[in-house]
């Protein structure tokens, strides 16, 4: 199993030679093509690594994190140094010194998914600080409880393609619905039906207005052309035209005031905002075409058609991660209110439809086998976006949520499972950041620019090397996952790796509770098996069998399909009320307005970003950016794999510039050429389309972070985005990630072209011995 997909693999000798999809897998993905090739890739990590700067001077701040040398050592005397490490820093500073948030995806695998591996084993050392939300949903995991109260539905258990195929007239996708994201679900999926479902909404004749800067994907849809309508806004401005679209709601009578006398609180204070009565500035069509970039007749048009049919309003996850990316979440809910179909087949609200492979699956949430993690003795935590914020800063106040915390004052990090220099914004800060602290762990199987930048780098297996059990709440299925291949090097799982720590710092039994691996999976197994089947699950078979089969199918997996988004909460809203001040879904909110935020009010509002096209700043950078997700791998994972390496442009990341704008600057498809702005500077291979806005560019994440030298400046050789976005919160409300968008420059190479160096390994040297 991986994130995008599961799999059979024919393996000979130690070699993986051939894959292929689940049998039952109507659309596998591409991104299967990255594995083979990847395994014995130069970039592994072979044995434990240290710092030569910590390993010679002890530890404490460097500012040569990511470019000194390092020291192999012996498991034994590594895995010592690292359990004294841990002591010191608990005994002399106690456990809120440790930062373990260690965001990220890891390998597929329900067992020794790295991050329940590390976050058991310091619960039990005495605890940590944890990272909460995420960098993709860090503004709705916030701002909806607000709104709606309980936000299971709204993640886990959508509205089902058919639905929508079945009944939906105009579907209004703010973010567009890029395939390209449809491959992935966090722990992976089995059977991908998203690309299909959007093929059978276009095939049953449903229009789609794709409001986004990037022409639609809809791959699988071919037939799409003439039902997709591409309306390429001005990036960033989506609240504006959310708010003109409700204004010819409100002012044209087309509100549905039955709807909002029962369901909704807060109508007034939005629409007296829309209709400018406390500011003096209705939020006209006219208004918004100056921002939008779209004609008035065009978006007055669209809000009567909304009001025609039966509409459905999604909102794609990406719009948050901007500046403000609270009010383009709570903007597009609000107009769904106006509209009055939430809660009616085909109709309503949907969250994150494109941007994750599980949205509109309609299988709800099953429970899954499950590693147990326990309580996390420390309390303190900070928004997984505000890492470089908080070692910069320790003990400083931030903002969150309504309540004012302080940042820990951190010593060590510890990061298995993720990559920081891949998913966190502005990079040059991370590096300040992570140079400011006593001592960073990485668990990896690769030397990626995370594990360049710590001081102890411990080599862990990839999932085909170990067993486990793969699964994702929305999946149909669960996965035995074989052991395909020995371990490259001295590579050792996370629980392996754990359990050795844990029996030098007193508590390898309390950690294991004197099981194995093996013996893990059969207790997971057999526990998931009843809580899912019953006290005699005749459904599900013994793990025995299901390790020989390969797989089983999830009980009840499309009992999902009929379900409509808040259609008990439509059909009995006293009995079946939301868990919000009033019961009903708030327009605005009262909670929210009493935090006291100019950056986050009581109700959605435009809030004018400081990197727009509108902005002064874009008469210096005239280009926006925007920094997606790739079509190529899952973020980082991967990154020297066969499709990856095919997506790329002369080795570097393939940046998307429309033709008037590469004309302009004498640049021709194919060229390298340098995106800048003030905090930075990559190079990046350009594809001149003409399926981007004009002023826009197209730059995915996930190249592996390559700082060098050239032509006297520092940049990023392999085409990393984060280096020119802002490490900014979205608002004090969520303090989410706001790294989607930038203002940039480009301008032709100009100098030879330098090598990538992303994937080679740092020089290793001998251990200096008095």
């Amino acid at each position: 199993m991986t994130h995008w997909g599961s799999y059979t693999a024919t393996v000979t000798g130690n070699r993986i030679t051939a894959i292929t999809g689940h049998r039952d897998d109507p659309d596998p993905s591409e991104l299967l093509g990255n594995i083979a090739s990847t395994v014995t890739h130069r970039s592994r990590v072979t044995k434990p690594s240290f710092r030569r700067g910590w390993l010679e001077n002890g530890p404490g701040p460097a500012d040569r994190r990511g470019s000194e040398e390092f020291v192999e050592l012996e498991w034994d005397e590594a895995l010592d140094l690292l359990a004294a490490e841990i002591d010191r820093v608990r005994t002399d500073h106690g456990n809120k010194a440790i930062y373990a948030g260690s965001y990220g995806w890891a390998s597929a695998g329900r067992f020794h998914h790295a991050q329940s591996q590390l976050h058991r084993f310091l619960k039990q050392a005495g605890g940590y600080v944890a990272g909460v939300n995420s960098y993709s949903t860090g503004c709705s995991e916030v701002i909806f409880p607000h709104l709606l109260g309980n936000t299971f539905e709204l993640y886990r258990k959508h509205t089902h393609w058919q639905q929508l195929a079945d009944n939906t007239d105009l579907i209004v996708a703010f973010g567009g619905i890029p395939t390209k994201n449809m491959a992935v679900v966090p722990g992976g999926i089995t059977v991908h039906n998203a690309r299909p479902g959007i093929a059978e909404v276009v095939a049953a004749g449903t229009r789609i207005v794709a409001v986004t800067p990037i022409k639609p994907d809809l791959k699988g849809a071919e037939s799409a052309d003439s039902q997709v309508e591409w309306w390429p806004i001005v990036p960033a401005t989506d609240t504006a035209m959310m708010l003109a679209l409700a204004h010819t709601l409100i002012v044209e009578n087309l509100v549905d005031e039955g709807f909002i006398a029962t369901y909704t609180d807060g109508y007034d204070e939005f629409a007296h905002d829309v209709l400018g009565l406390s500011t003096g500035a209705p939020r006209t069509a006219e208004w918004a075409e100056s921002i939008t970039g779209f004609p008035a007749d065009k978006i007055r048009e669209l809000a009567r058609n909304m009001a025609a049919g039966r509409t459905f309003i999604t909102v794609g996850w990406s719009l948050q991660r901007s500046k403000y990316g609270e009010q383009p979440m709570w903007a597009a809910l609000n107009l769904a209110c106006l509209l009055g179909h939430i809660g009616l087949p085909g109709g309503g609200f949907g969250h994150g439809y494109g941007s994750m492979g599980d949205v509109g699956a309609g299988r709800g949430m099953t429970p899954l086998p499950a590693f147990p993690q326990g309580p996390n003795p420390i309390d303190d935590f900070i928004p997984v976006a505000r890492v470089s914020d908080m070692l910069l800063n320790p003990g400083g106040e931030f903002e969150y949520n309504g309540e004012i915390r302080r940042y820990p004052d951190v010593k060590m990090v510890y990061w298995a499972g993720g990559n920081p220099f891949h998913h966190h914004q502005d990079l040059d800060r991370l590096e300040r950041a992570f140079s400011a602290v006593d001592t960073v762990v990485v668990h990896e199987p690769y030397w990626t620019s995370s594990a360049k930048h710590a001081d102890i780098v411990l080599p862990c297996t990839l999932s085909v090397e170990r067993e486990d059990i793969g699964g994702s709440r929305q999946d149909s299925h669960v996965i035995a996952m074989h052991a395909l291949l020995s371990p490259v090097g001295e590579a050792r799982d996370d629980f392996a790796i754990f359990t050795d720590l844990a029996d030098r710092l007193g508590f390898a039994q309390q950690f294991t509770e004197g099981l194995s691996p093996r013996e893990w999976l059969e207790k997971m197994y057999s526990t998931w098996a009843v809580e899912v089947g019953g006290s005699q699950p005749t459904e599900l078979p013994n793990f025995e069998t299901f390790w020989q089969d390969g797989d089983v199918r999830v009980p009840g997996a499309d009992s999902a399909r009929d379900h409509v988004m808040f259609g008990q909460f439509r059909a009995d809203p006293v009995a079946h009320r939301l868990p919000t001040p009033s019961g009903l879904i708030q327009i605005s909110s009262p909670v929210v307005a009493s935090f006291g935020y100019d950056d986050c009010p009581g109700h959605p509002t435009w809030l004018e970003p400081e990197e727009w096209l509108g902005s002064p700043l874009a008469q210096k950078f005239p280009l926006h950016l925007i920094a997606d997700q790739p079509a190529g791998r899952l973020h980082s994972q991967l990154d020297m794999g066969e499709i990856s390496m095919a997506h790329k442009v002369s080795g570097r990341e393939r940046m998307r510039m429309h033709p008037d704008n590469a004309k302009e600057r004498g640049i021709t498809d194919g060229d390298v050429v340098r995106v800048f702005n003030d905090k930075g500077e990559c190079l990046a291979g350009v594809q001149v389309t003409e399926t981007i806005r004009r002023d826009v560019v197209q730059l995915p994440t996930g190249a592996w972070f390559d700082p060098q030298i050239l032509d006297g400046r520092r940049i990023c050789a392999h085409g990393n985005p984060n280096v020119l976005t802002t490490d900014q919160g979205t608002s004090r409300l969520a303090q989410g990630c706001s790294g989607a968008h930038a203002l940039v420059q480009v301008c032709l190479l100009g100098v030879a072209l330098p090598q990538v160096q992303a994937f080679e390994p740092p020089v290793i040297v001998s251990r200096k011995r008095d």
